[in-house]
């Protein structure tokens, strides 16, 4: 396999995407490039959501499709924003409100331990009767403050004690290395092969 269609068109996705699957010669077409439609994630679930957009991209494209469904989990929110973090502050998604809304939930809370996860999903076609399957979790806690430039999302809040700062902080080939997509996207390769 030379490509894979990204069922995405979140432009940070495609960067980090982009950079890691370079990296074992796989390129990486993002969906909007096709005129692939961007589709909703009408599921409660990480997988069942990232299982829907692999196979529409599949669909719409006739080539194999990698999508994803990520999210922030937050402990002490019950797990929230969860799938909905994208869109955590209502539509249209915008980072900064949601960011926002995370603070203004977890004032009060002392427990701001928390974690990324990722579900990806990779078909071969639109009925491949057996999607290769991989997750991946990084753990850390949210800070109130905003720190650092780099990533996209709740990274800025996203803060990791064993490096004493945020994702948004890092560089960003540790943060390539050490990701819940880098973690999954290991853990997908060793299914390929």
């Amino acid at each position: 396999m030379k490509q894979l269609v990204l069922a995405s068109n979140n432009p940070g996705k495609i960067k980090e995407f982009s950079s890691i699957f370079a990296s074992i010669g796989i390129e990486i077409i993002p969906q909007a490039k096709l005129n692939v439609p961007e589709i909703d994630e009408p599921y409660f679930t990480f997988v069942e959501n990232s299982l829907h957009k692999a196979r529409h991209c599949s669909k719409v494209t006739g080539l194999p499709a990698l999508a994803d469904d990520s999210g922030l989990c937050v402990n002490a929110l019950n797990g929230q924003p969860g799938v909905f973090s994208a869109r955590y502050a209502g539509l249209p998604r915008n980072d900064a409100k949601n960011n926002v809304k995370l603070i203004e939930d977890l004032q009060g809370h002392n427990d701001r331990s928390a974690f990324y996860y990722v579900v990806l999903v990779m078909v071969n076609g639109c009925n491949d009767p057996r999607p290769i399957i991989a997750d991946g979790s990084l753990h850390g806690e949210i800070v109130d403050k905003a720190q650092g430039n780099g990533g996209f999302g709740y990274n800025p809040h996203f803060y990791l004690p064993e490096y004493k700062m945020t994702i948004a902080e890092l560089d960003s080939e540790i943060r390539n290395q050490i990701s819940h997509r880098a973690l999954a996207i290991k853990n997908l390769m060793a299914k390929i092969s």
